[in-house]
């Protein structure tokens, strides 16, 4: 193969990496931005309970959370 074939090799396979790179970045950037939506729209929910209510959602949300930690602590 001569230089010329393999510049062109590079150059089209660094060009398919790019836009690979690029395609993976937007996918991450949507994600990210469903993530934050997500957030705020239960932030939301819980702000709008009753002082009673939140405590008692917040007191189940750390319940379960520090189960999951353990379980993954523990296997």
């Amino acid at each position: 193969m001569s230089a010329t074939a393999r510049t062109i090799l590079r150059a089209a396979l660094l060009a398919a990496a790019a836009a690979a790179l690029m395609a993976a970045a937007a996918q991450l950037r949507e994600t990210r931005t469903l993530a934050d939506q997500t957030v705020a729209e239960i932030e939301d929910q819980i702000a709008a309970l009753d002082p009673a209510t939140r405590a008692a959602v917040l007191g189940r949300l750390t319940a379960d959370a520090a189960k999951q930690a353990k379980a993954r602590i523990d296997r």
